[in-house]
C-alpha cells in the first residue's frame, strides 16, 4: 500500500498492467483529509474481503477510518463486510456529510 501523488499514479498504473495485481483506494471528503492522502494502491491477494482491505487501511490510518461510514466497489455501495474483491476493483472510503 503506498499513497500516490498524480506522477506516482501513472507509474503504479504501468506496474499493475504488467501484472501486479492492485485495487485503487479512493478516499474522500474528511476521511483524505485525516489520512493525508486521497488515492492509494493496494496489492490484491487471493480471498480478500472488503472488511479485510477497511481493517488494513484503518491500522495505518485509523484517525481517518473512525469516520468512515459510506463505502463504494466500483461505483456502487457496498454493505457486505465479507464481500470478496477482485485484481482491478475501485473501492471509495468516505465519511457522512451534509448539503443542499
Amino acid at each position: 500500500m503506498r499513497a500516490t501523488g498524480r506522477k506516482a499514479w501513472r507509474q503504479e498504473r504501468r506496474v499493475a498492467a504488467r501484472g501486479t495485481r492492485m485495487i485503487s483506494v479512493l478516499l474522500f471528503g474528511p476521511v483524505a483529509e485525516r489520512a493525508r492522502v486521497s488515492m492509494l494502491q493496494f496489492e490484491h491477494r487471493s480471498g480478500l474481503t472488503l472488511q479485510q482491505l477497511r481493517d488494513e487501511l484503518a491500522a495505518s490510518h485509523p484517525q481517518a477510518f473512525e469516520i468512515v461510514c459510506f463505502t463504494a466497489v466500483n461505483g456502487e455501495q457496498a454493505r457486505d463486510p465479507q464481500l470478496p474483491l477482485k485484481d482491478g476493483d475501485e473501492v471509495a472510503f468516505m465519511a457522512r456529510f451534509s448539503g443542499g
